[in-house]
């Protein structure tokens, strides 16, 4: 994302209130602009096309087509390649979270967030880093996680761990736990380049789309629990948690 360009963000929401509430915030960034608004997950694909929108706020419960399934067809165009989605929760009832993240989401937010947690999270997913860090957010994914699993893109591994160096699946463990290239760097005694290419790497082996399914994919294998705090991974890098059990 070019620093000179303000964000092109499209809200999709079905209460009209919500999005008017939202388009205020957002155009209070002099680093963002709303491009858009949606009440139904059909608009909302059609509108993160034709307005050409970076990132897309979605909420998971509308008409017409569900944020879940509004984000899974974005996901899947290619002409929107670059359209990131940002999904809204109501926390403690959304147990839809997890399919829209396997759907292509890349992260969430609970509704009652602070307005300027809700700004970063933007600028956070539109520069390309993960949304997901330690705390409530966390326990949701992994709590969620335990549910059946729901389909997720074609050709990526969640359960393939084998193909990762030991490195690897450090660096992995310690994404899974929210940590940013630079704090990855810091814990493992790697420059933040160096750790982004283990990231990239990662994300190439594993077919994941972006950190969100690299998350996934640190628990489902069990390299990270529930309550785990960061830390350096064991160097086997074992399923199950490890020393990261709490």
């Amino acid at each position: 994302m070019n620093a000179q360009q303000p964000i092109r963000v499209l809200l999709a929401d079905d209460q009209r209130l919500v999005r008017s509430a939202f388009a205020m915030l957002v155009d209070t960034a002099p680093d963002m602009e709303v491009v858009g608004e949606a009440g139904t997950g059909r608009q909302a694909v059609e509108l993160a096309r034709s307005a050409r929108a970076d990132l897309v706020v979605m909420d998971i419960r509308m008409p017409d087509l569900d944020g879940i399934e509004a984000t899974q067809r974005i996901a899947a165009d290619e002409d929107m390649a670059g359209v990131k989605v940002l999904v809204l929760t109501t926390y403690d009832t959304d147990e839809y979270v997890i399919d829209a993240l396997r759907a292509g989401a890349s992260g969430f937010l609970v509704k009652d967030t602070r307005p300027a947690a809700l700004l970063e999270a933007i600028r956070t997913i539109a520069a390309g880093e993960a949304l997901l860090s330690p705390g409530p957010t966390s326990r949701l994914i992994a709590r969620v996680l335990r549910a059946p699993r729901a389909d997720i893109p074609a050709g990526f591994v969640s359960n393939g761990l084998a193909v990762l160096s030991v490195r690897e699946r450090q660096v992995l463990t310690l994404v899974a736990r929210g940590l940013n290239n630079a704090e990855v760097g810091d814990v493992l005694g790697l420059s933040p380049l160096t750790a982004k290419t283990h990231v990239s790497r990662i994300m190439g082996k594993l077919c994941a789309r972006d950190r969100v399914q690299l998350v996934i994919a640190a628990y489902e294998a069990g390299l990270v629990t529930p309550g785990a705090v960061p830390g350096v991974p064991p160097a086997g890098g074992g399923g199950g948690g490890g020393a990261y059990s709490s």
